[in-house]
């Protein structure tokens, strides 16, 4: 079923609350201040069904001009506006700067009512219309049908209620299966209840014990129950007024302009990049840094604005412009603002949220720009590659993807493949890499790779954990494990024993090498497992012998530990062997291993300590078994 929102929008004393009150039967001035000074401060909720069975709520926003901050918190999330206007005062300047905010908000449909028809003879009505259809030209509701009403006698009404009903049905059904997403118009608490808080769902659902959290404090709530026009529901759905009530947290940590939404599916920000139009009428331009207030959901958030492809936006024109704010704002890609200067506070002008977290730009330049129309009108595939382009020093995890586009999970997973597809996109682990950024990293590989192996000509390479210390020590291994696995795929290096070398790598020995070469393994071969050698007994502090040891490490020659090496084919023998015995009787001593390998007591502990190092073998009290 459709949720339909209306809203109303005219000049003070224009007769907005006197129909509502006319359709529903329902006041909607509940202040007592309000019912004295005959007007609306605050906002008012109400509701009533049309002939076709569709419930609609409707929001009756505060007309006078100092109260123009609550029309703007009820604007948000109306489907249908009655912009009311007094047959007897024709528009007035609260008429045009509500009429500004719902084209800035992207309300798409409305009907003009003529109230206190009663008043005047039909002759001026009819100038009335004349001068409301040159006012709205160019506006949403140009065009939009003109309903006579009189709310004492109630004529039109019937009429009114019909062209509602029509207009319902051409409605957009908003985005349920989106991350949930409210902003919070009121806050309040009830005895018995605890803590509650309205406002109009802007996307999602919401149900009974969904776990859900305030921001931008990020606190986290759960829902403890939900009303839609005063009726307990299990689910409220985008579209829905509703009130919901919390448990785990106070009304003094709410207010007005927070937003309660799905955990993790938002994000906030301190600087926002936009489009922004001007309205021509108030003959306000925008420099640079000039301090103006920004209207979003339904918070009021002072900011400071860089004009980006000009020095100046001017009245009656559009520009794109990074807005620095005084405090988080927590919104998406998409999203629609109001301007107002300020001071005096006017509305001036209003616009699109194209980034939420965006980093400092400069005027002039062509690529920030590029980039800005590609968010502002690309898919979401290009959505994303243009994100990751920008944050080519970090890794970025679906979550921060998902939050940044407000879209679905899913929708950004596909999002993401097709761009893996292309190969535009790298994926390492949960983390996800422009192509470019995977590039840089490669290129610091190979560039440390062959320093590496200019210096040290006679090894295989260097070890794993110093190359990634080296690249990127921010990296985890398992990551860094998964970027080296592609560029072995992609044939630029090499990875054998834990050692990194350029693809084309090999250790070649000179004359001099080779004798010492063919020297260290006789010596170790003869050895056997009769002693362990130490470096020093190899190399006898010469640094020739040492640069061929390096090299033959791992190779021909096996490292225990710091101090002792072994034959490498010695060495296999002795594991193979120990493996045998575990295998069939599942346990082994040190006196054990010194009787199968026949060497003495010292020689067994390192070997086994070496085992246990490297998780061939575990040690349990004075016993080993299979790691």
């Amino acid at each position: 079923m459709k949720n339909v929102i209306l809203g109303t929008a005219g000049h003070i004393d224009h007769g907005k609350t006197t129909l509502i009150k006319a359709l529903t039967g329902r006041e909607t001035d509940n202040l007592k201040e309000e019912k004295q000074r005959g007007i609306s401060i605050n906002l008012g909720f109400t509701y009533f069904d049309l002939p076709s069975k569709k419930r609609v709520g409707i929001v009756d926003v505060p007309g006078h001009e100092k109260f123009i901050k609550n029309m703007l918190a009820g604007a948000c999330g109306i489907d249908i506006v009655l912009l009311v206007i007094a047959a007897d005062e024709g528009v007035m300047p609260q008429t045009i700067e509500h009429l500004d905010i719902l084209n800035y908000l992207d309300v798409k449909k409305g009907i003009i009512v003529l109230t206190k028809c009663d008043l005047v003879d039909e002759e001026f009505i009819e100038l009335v219309k004349d001068d409301i259809r040159e006012k709205t030209k160019g506006l949403f509701i140009e065009g939009a049908p003109i309903v006579e009403v009189d709310s004492v006698s109630r004529r039109g009404l019937d009429k009114l209620v019909q062209k509602i009903d029509e207009i319902s049905e051409d409605i957009e059904e908003k985005k349920t299966d989106a991350p949930s997403r409210m902003s919070i118009d009121r806050v309040f608490s009830l005895k018995g209840f605890g803590t509650i808080v309205t406002g109009t769902l802007i996307e999602g659902k919401i149900s009974v014990d969904d776990e859900m959290t305030i921001y931008p404090s990020e606190k986290k709530v759960k829902v403890r129950n939900l009303q839609v026009h005063g009726c307990d529901v299990k689910t409220v759905y985008a579209g829905q007024r509703t009130a919901i009530n919390l448990s785990n947290i106070k009304v003094s940590e709410i207010q007005r302009g927070d937003v309660i939404a799905q955990t993790g599916s938002v994000e906030e920000s301190m600087m926002i990049d936009v489009n922004i139009s001007l309205v021509e009428h108030c003959k306000k331009s925008l420099k640079h840094w000039d301090r103006i207030r920004i209207f979003h959901g339904t918070k009021q958030i002072l900011c400071r604005i860089v004009p980006l492809n000009e020095d100046e936006i001017q009245y009656g024109e559009s520009g794109y412009a990074q807005l620095r704010l005084e405090e988080k704002i927590v919104a998406k890609k998409g999203d629609r603002f109001i301007i107002r200067s300020y001071s005096p506070m006017d509305t001036i002008g209003g616009g699109v949220i194209i980034d939420t977290a965006p980093k400092k730009h400069k005027i002039y330049d062509e690529s920030v720009i590029e980039a800005l129309k590609i968010k502002e009108k690309g898919e979401l595939k290009d959505i994303l590659e243009e994100y990751l382009k920008l944050n080519l020093s970090n890794y970025i995890t679906l979550k921060e993807l998902v939050s940044y586009t407000g879209e679905k999970e899913e929708y950004v997973k596909e999002g993401l493949n097709a761009l893996i597809d292309e190969n535009k996109v790298f994926c390492v682990n949960k983390y996800y890499l422009h192509i470019s950024h995977y590039q840089k990293l490669k290129e610091k590989v190979i560039e440390i790779l062959t320093k590496y192996h200019k210096q040290y000509r006679l090894r295989n390479g260097i070890l794993k954990e110093e190359l990634r210390s080296k690249v990127d020590n921010s990296l985890k291994v398992k990551d860094m494990d998964v970027i080296l696995n592609k560029m072995v795929e992609e044939k630029d290096i090499k990875v054998q024993d834990n050692l990194v070398s350029n693809y084309d790598f090999e250790v070649k020995f000179n004359q001099k090498q080779l004798s010492i070469k063919k020297e260290i393994e006789d010596k170790s071969r003869k050895n056997g497992l009769s002693s362990l050698m130490t470096k020093d007994d190899i190399c006898n502090k010469n640094k020739f012998y040492e640069e061929v040891l390096e090299a033959l490490t791992g190779e021909t020659i096996q490292k225990l530990d710091d101090a002792y090496y072994i034959d490498k084919k010695v060495y296999e023998n002795v594991k193979k062997d120990l493996l045998e015995y575990l295998n069939k009787n599942k346990e082994i001593t040190v006196a054990q291993f010194r009787d199968i390998t026949k060497s003495n007591r010292k020689i067994s502990i390192v070997m086994l300590e070496h085992f246990d190092r490297n998780r061939i073998t575990k040690r349990i009290e004075d016993k080993r078994i299979l790691y």
